[in-house]
C-alpha cells in the first residue's frame, strides 16, 4: 500500500476518513462544490495540517521534511499564480531534482504530450488559462516521473482538467495512464463524472465535508447515490463502453 490515512480530519472541514491508495492506481475524488475535495488533497499533501495518521511510502508524513516530501509527491492546487516573468523552460527546469540518462528523453515526451513545444521560451505571464494549466501539469510530472526521479511516487492533482479543451483532456488523460502503468499513482478531483467512470480505476465520493462512499467507479457513481448529494435527477444508461450518466 503507497498511501495510508487513519482517521485523517481538519477541524470543522473534514470528516474522520480513512483511505488507502496502491502503486499505479488511478482514483479520482469527486463531489458538489464545496464537499471538501480540495481540503482532503491538501491535508493528503502535508501542506495543510490535519489530525491523524497519513503514511506515504512507509513514512509517516509528519515525520518528513519539505525537500523530502517533494521527492515523493508531485501537487498541483486548483488555482496558482505564475511566479514572474521566467521562462516556460526554465519553470519546468525549477521542478527537475536530478539529471539522469533519461531527463532530456522525458522532457521531450511530455512536452509533446502536452503540446508545449512551441511555449518554451515564452513567459509564464504570457500563457493562456489552458496553456498555464499544461505549463503546470507538465512541471508536477516531471517532479516525480519515475525515469527521471526514482523516489516519485504520487501525484495529487486538484481539477487538472480545468481550462482544458477535450482534445487537450484526451492528451492528459493518455499521459496519467502511461504513468500509473509505470508504478505512480494519482488522485485527481473533478465534475466530470461520466469521466471518472471511463477512467478511474477507484472513486472517493465526497459531501459535506467527509467521504461517503468509496469504491470501483460503476459501484460509487450509481444514480440512486448521486442523485441525493448534487439534489438534482440523474438517470443512467448502459452502452457497449460502459454506463453513462444524464440530468434528464
Amino acid at each position: 500500500m503507497l498511501l495510508q490515512g487513519q482517521g485523517v480530519s481538519v477541524i470543522g472541514r473534514l470528516a474522520p476518513v480513512e483511505l488507502s491508495v496502491n502503486a499505479g492506481e488511478l482514483v479520482h475524488l469527486v463531489g458538489p462544490n464545496g464537499a471538501g475535495k480540495s481540503t482532503l488533497l491538501n491535508a493528503l499533501s502535508g501542506l495543510l495540517p490535519s489530525q491523524g495518521r497519513i503514511v506515504l511510502d512507509g513514512a509517516p508524513l509528519s515525520t518528513l521534511n519539505g525537500a523530502a516530501l517533494s521527492q515523493l509527491r508531485g501537487w498541483l492546487p486548483q488555482q496558482q499564480m505564475a511566479p514572474g516573468q521566467m521562462p516556460v523552460w526554465h519553470y519546468l527546469r525549477m521542478h527537475i531534482s536530478a539529471q539522469t540518462a533519461e531527463t532530456d528523453r522525458v522532457l521531450l515526451d511530455v512536452f509533446a504530450q502536452l503540446a508545449l513545444q512551441d511555449k518554451l521560451t515564452r513567459s509564464l505571464t504570457q500563457l493562456s488559462g489552458g496553456e498555464w494549466q499544461r505549463v503546470r501539469l507538465a512541471a508536477v510530472v516531471l517532479q516525480v516521473h519515475p525515469a527521471i526521479n526514482p523516489r516519485g511516487k504520487l501525484l495529487l492533482l486538484d481539477e487538472p482538467m480545468s481550462a482544458l479543451d477535450v482534445a487537450q483532456q484526451r492528451a492528459v488523460d493518455k499521459l496519467m495512464a502511461e504513468l500509473c502503468r509505470s508504478g505512480l499513482a494519482i488522485v485527481a478531483s473533478g465534475h466530470d463524472l461520466n469521466h471518472s467512470l471511463r477512467h478511474a480505476d477507484r472513486v472517493w465520493l465526497m459531501h459535506q465535508g467527509a467521504v461517503v462512499r468509496q469504491g470501483s467507479a460503476r459501484d460509487v457513481l450509481t444514480a440512486a447515490q448521486l442523485a441525493p448529494l448534487y439534489q438534482t435527477p440523474f438517470e443512467q444508461i448502459d452502452t457497449a463502453q460502459g454506463p453513462l450518466l444524464f440530468i434528464p
